[in-house]
Order: C-alpha cells, then sequence, then structure tokens
C-alpha cells in the first residue's frame, strides 16, 4: 500500500513538473547551439552553448572557447553546421561573445526588459526540451553602466554555459556563466541586452579580448568609424588580412569610393597597375567624393610616373594632369592646385609648375616646402637670383629657434650661397644645419663647410671641420690632403709635415703627399730630407714638383 502511494505521488509530481513547463521550450531550443573552436592546426580547442540573437545569423556565446580560436562552427538544432564568419564584439571580464555565422535565415530568441529580484526564471540546454531548469532571481546587479547581472538560486553545470536565461514569456534576458564550482547551489548570467548592444567600433582593433581572437572581425557599422578603422588597421595588418578588410569594407559600403580607392592605393604600392586602375574605375562609378577620386587617380599615376619605371601604358603623366584637372573643375582646392604643379613639373612644364606653386603659396597650404617647389622651377629655367629669393622664403616661414623642419632648405640655400660666391653667410646656414643634426653629420658635410671657410678666410674653422671629417672618415686621404695644403697656406709647417706623413702612411706612393711633406720640411730647415721628398714627388710624375725642386735647389746653393 505505501509503496503503491509513493509511486502515486510521484507520477503526480512528474505530471505536474511537464504540466509546469512553459509552452514555448520547443520553440526557443531551435535557437539554442553548440558552438566549437579550432586553432589553426585544426584542433578543437574549446565549446560552449550558444543561441541565436538575429535571425541573420547574429549569435552569442561564451567567450573563453574563442581565445586562441582561429576557427570556429556552431551545430544548430537541427544538426546543421555553420562556419562563425566574423566577430562582432567580445568582453573577456563577463566571459561573453557576439559573432555572425554562415547562413541566411535562423530561429532566434527575443531579448526581453530587464529582471528583478524574486523573478523565476528558466535555462535549456542544446536539443534538451526535457531539462529545462528554473529558478529565481536572488540578486541584481548594474554592470557597464546599465545592463544586469543576475544570481539566481539554480543548480547549473559547466554544460549550461552560454545558454540563455529566459522569462515567462520565452524572451532571453541573460547568458548562463560558467558556475564558481562543481558544488556551486547558485546560477550567475550577464544580462543579454548586454550581449546584444556589443558592437564593432573603429577602436576595436586594440580590444585585448577580440586581439585574443584569430577570427577576424567585423566592420563597424557606420562608414564613418569603419574609414578610420582602415586607416589604423593599415600597419597592424599582413598584406592578406589588411586586402581581406578591405574586400569587407567594398561589400558592406559598395556606394563608398574610399574602399575602392584604398585598395587601389595597396594594388599600386605592389606594382599591379592594372588592378588599382580597375578599382579606380569603378570609384569613378559613384557619384560620391568624385573630386576626391579624381585625385586619388591623377595622385597614384603620377607616382607612378615618377618613382617607378615599370612600363604600365594607360598610366601616363597626360593621364594624371587631366585626372587632377578634373579634380580641380569639379572642387577647386588649392591641395589639387599643388598637386597639378607637381604634375606639371614632372612634365618640364616649369614655368606652368611655378604659377600654380607660387598661386598655392596665396592659401592656406602657403609653406616652406611650396616655396621650394616653386625655386626649384627657377633654378631648372636657370634664374639663380630668382631661386635665391624663394630659398629665402622658405627659410623665412620659420621663426628662430629654428625646428628641424627648417634643415633641408638651410642646406640647400647654404649650397645656393656658395655658388654666389657669398661664403660667409653659406657657412652661417651650415652652422645652423649643423645644431640642428646633431646627429648623422657625415665627413662630407665637414668637407663642405670646410671649403666655404677656406673661401671665406676662415682658415682656423676650416682646420677644425677638416679634423671632424678626418676623425669621420680617417682612410679617406683627400681630407688629408686638403688639410696639409691649407697648413702650408698659413705657413703652419711643421704641423703640414706631420699631415703629409699621415697621408704617406695611407698612401705611400701619392705624389702631392711627398711634395707636401718636401715643402714643409725645407720650409723648417730639413732641406736634406725636404730635398728628397720633392725629388720623389718629381720621380712619381707631379706636375709641380720639378719647380719645387729648382727653387728650393737654389735656395739651398745660395742660402
Amino acid at each position: 500500500m505505501r509503496n503503491r502511494l509513493l509511486i502515486l505521488i510521484g507520477a503526480v509530481l512528474v505530471a505536474a513538473g511537464l504540466h509546469a513547463q512553459p509552452s514555448w521550450v520547443k520553440k526557443a531550443t531551435k535557437a539554442v547551439f553548440t558552438l566549437k573552436t579550432f586553432d589553426d592546426k585544426g584542433q578543437l580547442i574549446g565549446s560552449s552553448s550558444g543561441f541565436f540573437i538575429g535571425d541573420d545569423g547574429v549569435a552569442v556565446s561564451a567567450w573563453q572557447p574563442f581565445r586562441g580560436a582561429q576557427r570556429a562552427i556552431v551545430i544548430d538544432a537541427q544538426g546543421k553546421e555553420h562556419a562563425v564568419v566574423s566577430m562582432l564584439g567580445a568582453d573577456d571580464t563577463y566571459d561573453v561573445a557576439k559573432f555572425r555565422v554562415e547562413g541566411k535565415k535562423f530561429a532566434a530568441l527575443v531579448v526581453g526588459a530587464p529582471q528583478t529580484v524574486g523573478t523565476r526564471l528558466w535555462t535549456m540546454g542544446y536539443r534538451d526540451v526535457r531539462n529545462v531548469v528554473e529558478g529565481p532571481v536572488r540578486k541584481v546587479e548594474t554592470v557597464k553602466d546599465n545592463y544586469q547581472y543576475y544570481t539566481l538560486a539554480m543548480r547549473t553545470d559547466v554544460s549550461k554555459t552560454g545558454t540563455p536565461l529566459l522569462n515567462d514569456e520565452g524572451e532571453v534576458v541573460g547568458i548562463v556563466q560558467r558556475p564558481l564550482s562543481e558544488v556551486d547551489t547558485l546560477c550567475y548570467a550577464v544580462g543579454a541586452a548586454y550581449a546584444q548592444s556589443l558592437h564593432i567600433t573603429s577602436f576595436s582593433l586594440n580590444d585585448p579580448a577580440l586581439k585574443a581572437i584569430g577570427i577576424k572581425s567585423d566592420l563597424p557599422d557606420d562608414v564613418r568609424q569603419a574609414s578610420v578603422m582602415l586607416y589604423l588597421a593599415s600597419p597592424q595588418m599582413d598584406e592578406a588580412r589588411y586586402m581581406q578588410l578591405l574586400d569587407d569594407f567594398i561589400a558592406k559600403f559598395p556606394d563608398e569610393p574610399d574602399g575602392y580607392v584604398t585598395r587601389a592605393q595597396r594594388h599600386a604600392a605592389a606594382h599591379r597597375y592594372a588592378e588599382a586602375d580597375r578599382d579606380l574605375q569603378a570609384a569613378l562609378k559613384i557619384p560620391a567624393k568624385q573630386d576626391e577620386t579624381h585625385y586619388q587617380y591623377s595622385r597614384l599615376v603620377y607616382l607612378k610616373c615618377v618613382y617607378d619605371a615599370e612600363a604600365f601604358a594607360d598610366w601616363t603623366l597626360d593621364r594624371a594632369l587631366s585626372e587632377v584637372q578634373a579634380a580641380r573643375q569639379a572642387n577647386p582646392l588649392p591641395l589639387y592646385q599643388h598637386h597639378e604643379g607637381l604634375v606639371r613639373y614632372a612634365q618640364h612644364q616649369y614655368a606652368d609648375a611655378y604659377e600654380l606653386f607660387m598661386a598655392t603659396n596665396q592659401t592656406t597650404l602657403r609653406s616652406a616646402e611650396v616655396f621650394y617647389e616653386a625655386a626649384n622651377c627657377q633654378l631648372q629655367m636657370g634664374d639663380s637670383t630668382a631661386y635665391m629669393a624663394l630659398l629665402d622664403s622658405c627659410v623665412a616661414q620659420y621663426q628662430k629657434p629654428y625646428l628641424k623642419e627648417v634643415a633641408p632648405y638651410l642646406l640647400a640655400r647654404a649650397q645656393a650661397l656658395i655658388d654666389h660666391q657669398r661664403y660667409r653667410e653659406a657657412v652661417g646656414d651650415l652652422n645652423e644645419y649643423e645644431a640642428l643634426m646633431p646627429t648623422g653629420l657625415t665627413a662630407a658635410f665637414y668637407e663642405v663647410r670646410s671649403q666655404a671657410e677656406i673661401a671665406g678666410r676662415m682658415f682656423p674653422l676650416a682646420l677644425a671641420d677638416l679634423d671632424r671629417a678626418i676623425a669621420l672618415n680617417p682612410e679617406e686621404t683627400g681630407y688629408l690632403a686638403e688639410k696639409a695644403s691649407l697648413q702650408l697656406r698659413v705657413r703652419l709647417f711643421a704641423e703640414a709635415a706631420e699631415t703629409a706623413r699621415a697621408y704617406l702612411r695611407l698612401k705611400p706612393d701619392a705624389p702631392d703627399a711627398h711634395l707636401m711633406l718636401g715643402i714643409a720640411l725645407c720650409q723648417t730647415g730639413q732641406k736634406t730630407e725636404g730635398m728628397a721628398q720633392l725629388k720623389e714627388a718629381e720621380r712619381l710624375g707631379h706636375p709641380q714638383a720639378a719647380d719645387m725642386v729648382k727653387t728650393y735647389g737654389s735656395a739651398a746653393a745660395h742660402p
């Protein structure tokens, strides 16, 4: 009798439990799937449950299985596999990931409103309509500004990680988290609304949770942010990944020319000019930003013509000119005017280029660089006076104390001053250049300055610069020759002899070294050795040695 009673009570309880199961369970379980992730060798590295929150394949699950994953699949309620194609967001702190899977139509759960303490909620596993667990909410905490984190009096195990937490209407309100231990009697869930809110921004490239995943991230939905992402991704990605990102951008924003133009730039940089041209032609079919597209077209053609001799018949300087003129016609920006000047300079149309550069200097693009470009036009046309005046304008764009940006213009003006025999002014510019560029100065620099100092009769400074040149390049005998010659000129005979001997140690058969040593020795009263050196210079073919032998020989015979 007692056993029959217990059996009857059990049957009633089971019947009551089945009756209490919500009506939406069978429908909801169609949205739950199993996630599997793999490394670059195809080895399984993680698994979890998850569920769709969009019928277009948008889904959420735990983040942890994705860590280190290069590929992932989901197995839906019908047992069909679908590849994970991109990540839509991730949070490693709350162990939640949002992603998109391959496919067009999926059963999806609706995200419900936040829940309160005491509300009873449900969770279910993958393809399991019988093992539906129910429990009350014990605590609701606020996370990430305005989202919920639930603690429920409900026991779950690891297999329930990533499963949906549902309300009485079958709406999903949370994602079940991994239990703290095997004996934990509580269930934890982060709000489904928070998971739904995860999204990609232009700065997601640096998100540690996404960087830990080898599966590509989606592009932002906003085209401006997506464009910023393209810019930021360029130095971070290898060529193959970046080209894939560009393909994705073009697919997502087919009416935005930036994707085609940026891909054309990558093609051109790799000398794939036919592919670049196709992308630029495609960009020109888009009505938006026509002037920018024409300008970028011209710029790429110009760079190819100037810096790459590889033949590509369709890209000529004439083509670069026509494209920038189209850009100027659509929008007369100073940038386009300046670029036309560069193209015309490359075509040797120096007068036209000069006019364009000078006109540019009447706009907001006025700069030392544009003055320098105008100066080079005058140099090519043979007007050295105008060239010098424009170099003065270059330097005048800066105020003392100078910044490093002025250094190349100081160097150019110094050379022009030397050409105009204004040696002391040239030395002044070279001194400013040295102060701006204290490292990286070469022996050649000091040799050039020493020549200007010699011409300007600044002999002590010239000797000091020759010493610097020798210290930087001690194997260059030309610097020793110049130093010894100058020492003879300023009557530093003993020093000249020492320099000439150093020269001979490097090049024993140098006729000019023997000549200078002979003169120095004769001048210091060492006539015998001096005459021997002069005769050696004569034997080695120095054109002035015979006269020096006669001069100093006669002096020896008639003291």
